[in-house]
């Protein structure tokens, strides 16, 4: 509510919005889309109940055309290799085809309540449910698009293959509301320094998947 009690009014015009779970996948899509007005980006925090009861907020202030849910997949697909954009498309609005002319290849998302950190877990997913990449948040952003029936598409970008371990399960490494806990982080290493080099390989390997996504979201979204 503004000054005088009543609801903003929701911002509308086009504008195309487009959620990341944390900062570290935006930020390459931040700098290439900054000064576009018909964007507005928007951090959701990791999991699905971040993830709804932030766009749920947004959406109480803007009126977008389509809502995009972007950002980092691990593979499930063992054919997908880091950096392969991967989307669907709930509404056909044409959107698919401008994802498939920049180059992202059509998949089926699992939307999982936790990192798969191995890729024996990753394996059991791939067999349990057909999927060809995991995230965490898509399912809870579509839902509440459909509820509003406000396009939307997953824009997903691999960051580790299905053959993949992570170099630490980040899941025991989270605070309540799922973000990283850097003090667990900094415990960790020091009692495993030998994962450093695998750490800063991960590090290295997202960087450049967030580029990747970057590139194709900046084509698709394009006037």
């Amino acid at each position: 509510m503004n000054a005088e009690g009543r609801r903003p009014k929701a911002e509308t015009g086009g504008i195309t919005l487009v959620c990341f779970a944390l900062e570290e996948e935006a930020a390459p899509f931040r700098r290439i889309a900054a000064g576009r007005a018909d964007l507005r980006i928007l951090l959701t925090g990791i999991g699905r109940r971040n993830a709804e009861a932030t766009i749920r907020e947004a959406l109480a202030r803007l009126a977008p055309a389509r809502v995009l849910t972007c950002g980092f997949a691990g593979g499930l697909d063992p054919r997908l290799g880091v950096g392969t954009v991967v989307f669907s498309v709930a509404e056909a609005d044409g959107f698919a085809a401008r994802l498939l002319v920049a180059g992202a290849r059509a998949a089926r998302f699992h939307c999982a309540a936790r990192i798969a950190t191995t890729a024996v877990e990753k394996h059991e997913l791939r067999s349990a449910t057909a999927a060809a990449a995991v995230e965490m948040e898509s399912e809870a952003i579509h839902a509440v698009c459909r509820e509003r029936r406000i396009p939307c598409a997953t824009v997903r970008v691999i960051s580790d293959t299905a053959d993949e371990d992570l170099p630490l399960d980040f899941n025991q490494l989270a605070k309540p509301n799922l973000n990283l806990d850097y003090a667990k982080l900094a415990w960790a290493i020091a009692k495993s320094p030998a994962k450093i080099g695998a750490l800063l390989r991960l590090r290295k390997q997202t960087r450049r998947a967030a580029e990747r996504l970057a590139a194709v979201l900046a084509q698709v979204t394009a006037s």
